[in-house]
C-alpha cells in the first residue's frame, strides 16, 4: 500500500563561486514552478556566507515532487546555467512522532 500523504523536503542549495547572483535568479525561477506540481515553498533562508540557501518545501504527493524533477522548464533553466548551476542536497523530513526516539521526549524505561 502506498501513502498519498504529502511530502516535506529541505533543500540545501550551494552556489558556485562567482555565480551567486545567477544561482539566486535560477532558484527564483525554479521555485516559481513548484505550484504547477502541487509544491509549496514554506521557507527560504539565505546563509550568512552568501553561498548557500536553505528551502523548506512541501508537495501534496511524491508524484508531484517527481513531476517537478522531470519538468522540462526546470531542466532548461538548469541547462542554461551549465557549470554555474547550484548544487543541491535534498533531505526528506517529517515531524517527530511522540514516544519515538529522538523526538525530545524522555525514553520509557524498559521493563
Amino acid at each position: 500500500m502506498t501513502s498519498t500523504a504529502g511530502l516535506t523536503l529541505v533543500a540545501i542549495v550551494e552556489f558556485a563561486a562567482g555565480a551567486e547572483t545567477a544561482g539566486q535568479r535560477y532558484e527564483d525561477a525554479v521555485l516559481s514552478l513548484l505550484e504547477r506540481h502541487g509544491g509549496h515553498l514554506d521557507r527560504r533562508l539565505h546563509g550568512t556566507d552568501g553561498q548557500t540557501e536553505v528551502h523548506m518545501i512541501r508537495f501534496d504527493s511524491r508524484a508531484g515532487y517527481e513531476s517537478f524533477l522531470a519538468d522540462p522548464d526546470r531542466a532548461a533553466l538548469r541547462g542554461a546555467l551549465g557549470d554555474s548551476a547550484p548544487t543541491t542536497r535534498v533531505i526528506e523530513v517529517h515531524e517527530p512522532v511522540a514516544g519515538h526516539a529522538n523526538d525530545g521526549a524522555s525514553p520509557t524505561p524498559a521493563g
